[in-house]
């Protein structure tokens, strides 16, 4: 760890180092993990417990006073009425790892009144460690990255999620999929969301976008976009607000404009940002939340402290 990050930063890789160990020791007998079903295609196993309690340990033994919101123990942990709130994927990429599908992370982020402040996404099978302070940039095992140049969706790889949860709209899923293919380069689904996001800071893909995402899917991985000179926000184009709104788009600052133009009518918020979205490519965008929506944000971190998904 560097004497130069924030402290909180410095934490903050200490905890998901931890959490890193026990993954990787526990992939060296994947049959021996315990796993059980949260619901249809949502899985959880004993090493995401396992992780997430060390992450929590590391980060309140540092910080007592924070607030938690993890994905499996929700806010059960820390001081809920604290203004800095941990947020939490002990595993994104269960599914992939029960499977030995080694595309998997761990994502903690740290939102100081509703913005994010901090983030690390940490991928044990590689060891590559992607971390971002707000106004410093984004890095990768401390190379500071920025996203891809490219400018043309046809020339763009895009990464997504396939949904999986009993009623998800499958076929219309389909469609959106049908639609977008013919205009990039590839469409990849690795199953990991915060990866995925990492990957578009670093410019290993220029465009990533998913619905029924939770907090602990977007937080860390926002900043790291944002960070690296990326926009990210909901499909019609409307930047800031991805933690509340279970809808994400990130790409770079053009490729974000042409997605924009085929994702927006798939958009539960179609028609609410108007003609602003068009020219969303065209503006740097930023994980900070305008006022009004941090009383939003902050609400919703608070209704999400029961365990949800888990399977991506």
């Amino acid at each position: 760890m560097s004497s130069s990050l924030h402290p909180m930063l410095n934490v903050a890789i200490r905890a998901a180092r931890a959490a890193g160990a026990i993954i990787n020791r526990a992939a060296l007998d994947i049959e021996a993990v315990r796993i059980s079903q949260k619901r249809a295609n949502d899985f959880v196993t004993e090493v995401d417990h396992a992780s997430e309690d060390a992450i929590i340990e590391a980060l309140l033994t540092a910080y007592p006073q924070h607030g938690i919101l993890a994905e499996e123990s929700g806010r059960t942990h820390g001081n809920s009425r604290s203004d800095h709130v941990w947020i939490i994927d002990p595993l994104d990429g269960t599914t992939n790892f029960i499977h030995g599908f080694p595309v998997y992370c761990i994502s903690i982020a740290l939102a100081v009144a509703g913005r994010v402040e901090q983030a690390v996404v940490y991928d044990p099978t590689r060891n590559d460690l992607f971390t971002a302070t707000r106004g410093r940039g984004a890095f990768l095992n401390e190379r500071r990255i920025r996203v891809s140049k490219r400018t043309r969706l046809a020339e763009s790889l895009i990464a997504t999620g396939f949904p999986y949860r009993k009623g998800d709209d499958f076929d219309g899923y389909l469609r959106l999929m049908g639609e977008l293919m013919r205009h990039t380069a590839g469409l990849r689904r690795p199953g990991a969301a915060a990866l995925d996001l990492a990957y578009v800071a670093a410019g290993y893909s220029e465009g990533f976008f998913e619905t029924g995402l939770k907090p602990w899917d977007v937080a860390a991985g926002s900043l790291l976009v944002t960070e690296a000179g990326g926009l990210i926000g909901n499909f019609t184009g409307e930047v800031g607000d991805t933690l509340e709104q279970g809808e994400c788009l990130a790409a770079t600052p053009r490729v974000y404009a042409q997605l924009v133009a085929v994702l927006h009518k798939h958009s539960r918020y179609q028609g609410q940002a108007g003609a602003a979205s068009a020219a969303a490519g065209e503006r740097k965008g930023s994980l900070s939340l305008r006022k009004h929506e941090v009383g939003a944000t902050e609400a919703f971190l608070h209704s999400a402290s029961e365990p949800d998904t888990g399977a991506e």
